[in-house]
């Protein structure tokens, strides 16, 4: 078959199949126009999911006629000053968005620049380019998209519902809202209810606006810099999660991305904290200096590639894990709004439960005065069906010592159904699951003692060869000090394979091979010995929890005190090793605002 050339218009659909994946595809393309405009504020309206009308409105620097008809040509920009590819300072440089969009739709744009006497408009039809024509509009740029992918019907099928490409259009605009909190964004249109970001100059406030009033709630500040690399940002506590990993938002120079290696980082960070099914909210934004990242990997940029990965990876886990070690007795906050909405919930049941029937005699209820004729027997009956669970109720019986109330964990005062610690604090009380509780505990313990006196390795009686990539190898080799610091000793043994002498004790009897094997494919996905470290860590969070307290023993209010002051002194003691709450806060005035008090 004879090579030809393919015609203009089949080689821009075929761009617009890599960049133009779908419509929040062109809003993001679109948007990041407007935001290397130098735009301050960005209106962005749909309809139909973005199928049948994309518009977006900014006030940046415009565009002149003859800057006008060169944007919708192919592979022209404005963000590329010279030819290097390695300093990308800006969001959009392939030239591709326009004439790619043109291609598949119907595109109109509008533009004036600063000082210009009126402004100019150009319309592309499925490829068909236009003249430039005059146009009414104020300082900025205004670009329509109508009917997308009209006309190429096939990738229409492709689409979801409308409802499910507008979901995707607005966590299109809520990422780019949150790297640019100095812009205003407006979402508008018939997909969407009418929501605007306000420009400010506080990044907190940004992201409460954007992420939610619960995230800042429960969020912890993060900052960090190594080697010319910044990493700042909010990260929610381990108890603060969610099912998918969809509220994990990460940014590169500005660059919302979806890499795998921070993604693998954030998940190394957070697993001590949570199992593997749940995900943590964060906000993340990684700064470096352009010919240290490379962002033209991926033709929707949503990918980016780091001259050290290990630096990067190594500078966000250490920085969670210190985050989190900073703020480790602390729980999340939405917990004792569950619990208190929980208790109003009962409370409310309880009452339309206890509403008299229309026959009823106040002389039965048990709440009738002493005098009432008949009372003694008709309450101690009354009392006596009541089916109520046992409880310790010995809160009365030592008084709390002054000291401990003004502790953060308080002073314990009961153990309920053998399985909860009641503790009073000076402005509240606090509800203590004694076994996660322990389990935290005895995890640390065990981290630590490993830390101290490292791994204890078992020795193999015949050492076992494990044939391997020769990629694979020369990865482990590379990291075989860090491996035997572990308990894995590994020994070359020819170009494809490699010969394990000892492994970690505290596996027990584990398969060398697939450990190896598991361990090749952490390195090559993730580049460290973090799927080792989780083994481990995984043992021990299984021996903490069949180690600890478990529920239905009774404790002696001595032990119940001396397990909150070691919780208060532990990190990561909110939680325990499955990322569930170690404990309940209650305000006084929450609980009086319960009963009707205040």
């Amino acid at each position: 078959m004879p090579v030809r050339a393919l015609p203009r218009v089949l080689i821009d659909r075929i761009a617009a199949g890599e960049v133009v994946e779908r419509p929040a595809s062109a809003v993001k393309e679109l948007v990041e126009n407007a935001i290397d405009a130098g735009a301050t504020r960005i209106e962005v309206v749909t309809a139909g999911g973005g199928q049948r009308l994309i518009r977006i409105v900014d006030d940046g620097s415009g565009m002149s006629p003859e800057d006008l008809a060169l944007a919708v040509e192919r592979h022209a920009t404005s963000k590329l000053p010279g030819d290097d590819l390695l300093a990308i300072s800006t969001l959009g440089f392939r030239g591709e968005a326009l004439p790619s969009i043109g291609s598949v739709s119907r595109l109109a744009i509008a533009t004036r620049a600063a000082g210009a006497e009126h402004g100019v408009a150009i319309e592309v039809d499925a490829g068909a380019k236009g003249a430039v024509k005059p146009a009414a509009l104020t300082a900025g740029t205004r670009v329509e998209v109508r009917d997308l992918f009209h006309a190429t019907p096939a990738r229409l099928k492709f689409l979801k519902t409308e409802r499910t490409e507008a979901a995707a259009v607005a966590d299109v605009v809520k990422r780019l809202a949150m790297a640019h909190p100095d812009i205003a964004f407006t979402l508008a249109g018939e997909d969407h209810q009418p929501v605007t970001y306000a420009a400010t100059a506080d990044f907190g406030q940004r992201l409460a606006a954007v992420i939610g009033a619960d995230f800042a709630d429960n969020a912890v500040a993060i900052e960090a810099e190594r080697e010319r690399v910044r990493l700042t940002g909010r990260i929610g506590l381990p108890t603060f999660n969610r099912g998918t990993g969809q509220h994990q938002y990460l940014f590169v120079n500005g660059r919302p991305v979806r890499d795998k290696l921070l993604v693998g980082a954030v998940r190394g960070a957070y697993a001590d904290h949570l199992p593997r099914d749940r995900f943590p909210v964060l906000a993340l934004f990684l700064e470096l200096p352009p010919r240290e990242v490379d962002v033209n990997v991926h033709p929707a940029k949503a990918e980016v590639r780091f001259r050290d990965g290990g630096l990067v990876r190594g500078l966000i886990v250490s920085a969670i894990r210190a985050a989190l070690e900073r703020e480790s007795g602390r729980a999340t906050s939405s917990n004792g709004t569950a619990a208190l909405g929980l208790l109003a919930r009962s409370a409310g049941a309880a009452v339309h439960h206890a509403a008299p029937a229309a026959a009823w005699d106040w002389r039965a209820s048990p709440a009738a005065p002493a005098a009432a004729p008949g009372f003694g027997e008709v309450a101690q009956a009354a009392f006596a069906s009541l089916a109520i669970p046992s409880a310790d109720a010995r809160a009365g019986t030592a008084p709390p010592e002054p000291d401990a109330l003004d502790r953060p964990l308080g002073a314990a005062r009961a153990q309920l159904h053998e399985t909860y610690i009641l503790a009073q604090t000076r402005d509240g009380v606090v509800l203590v699951d004694q076994h996660a509780a322990h389990e935290r505990l005895v995890y640390e313990r065990l981290k630590r003692e490993r830390a101290a006196s490292g791994v204890a390795a078992q020795m193999l009686l015949i050492p076992e060869v494990v044939e391997l990539d020769p990629a694979d190898v020369e990865r482990l080799g590379a990291k075989a000090d860090d491996l035997a610091s572990l308990g894995l000793v590994l020994e070359p043994f020819g170009p494809g394979a490699v010969l394990v002498r000892q492994t970690p004790a505290a596996l027990g009897d584990t398969d060398p091979a697939r450990l190896v094997r598991d361990l090749a494919d952490g390195f090559a996905e993730w580049g460290s010995e973090i799927v080792l470290e989780r083994r481990l860590d995984h043992v021990a969070a299984t021996m903490a929890c069949h180690g600890s307290v478990r529920a239905g023993r009774r404790l002696q209010p001595a032990e119940m005190n001396a397990l909150l002051r070691e919780m208060e002194s532990t990190p990561n003691s909110g939680q325990c090793n499955h990322g569930r709450p170690t404990y309940v806060s209650l305000k006084l005035a929450d609980l009086e605002a319960l009963f009707g008090r205040r």
